[in-house]
């Protein structure tokens, strides 16, 4: 599925999404990604929801996000809320959704300037 074009030629959005791929400005990754308006992590180590665990989130912590959207995949899945307490206690939203909704979501929050952070599991 395509998205919109990016007119903010200097913040990441997610331009295409599809089965086990998600398109930053124009560059496919095949594996899990962290996206922040002005970077892009592709070192974020978890191999799927499964093998997440309280490190693959204390990586979101040094961020310092309003809201990390953690896209689960082609299905909507919640991690037990202990692996993301460490977020919570620091007052940073936590949101799980289907990896294409946390794409679309988060392009919205960049675009209002919002302190957003995308956890893209694929």
């Amino acid at each position: 599925m395509k998205l919109h074009l990016n007119t903010r030629t200097n913040q990441n959005v997610f331009t295409a999404h599809g089965a086990g791929y998600v398109t930053v400005n124009g560059q496919c990754f095949e594996h899990s990604i962290v996206v922040m308006p002005e970077q892009v992590f592709s070192d974020w180590q978890p191999q799927g929801f499964d093998a997440l665990n309280e490190s693959h989130f204390v990586y979101l912590l040094v961020m310092k996000p309003e809201i990390v959207l953690l896209g689960t995949g082609a299905q909507q899945r919640f991690p037990h809320p202990r692996l993301y307490q460490q977020l919570t206690a620091a007052g940073i939203g936590v949101e799980s959704m289907d990896t294409p909704a946390a794409c679309r979501t988060y392009n919205i929050l960049m675009g209002e300037d919002r302190k957003v952070v995308a956890a893209i599991l694929l």
